[in-house]
């Protein structure tokens, strides 16, 4: 199991409630948060997949939302 931080432009609950639904059913995620608190909005995924970084990218991209991954 890997972490992979992404910056994003989520900027309250009502955000990430946007995109919940589409992270909580992507099967290459077994868990994931949001500091909404930090300046960048760090999106944490714990993911096992190697495609994740562009499942994410794409599930916030479709949302309305930027993601780019914090190396």
């Amino acid at each position: 199991m890997k972490t992979i931080r992404f910056k994003t432009n989520l900027k309250c609950n009502n955000c990430v409630a946007k995109v919940q639904k589409q992270l909580d059913e992507d099967a290459r995620i077994a868990h994931w948060s949001v500091d909404l608190k930090s300046p960048d909005r760090v999106l944490s995924v714990e993911t096992e997949g190697d495609d994740a970084v562009a499942a994410v990218m794409g599930i916030l991209s479709a949302a309305g939302f930027r993601a780019m991954e914090l190396k």
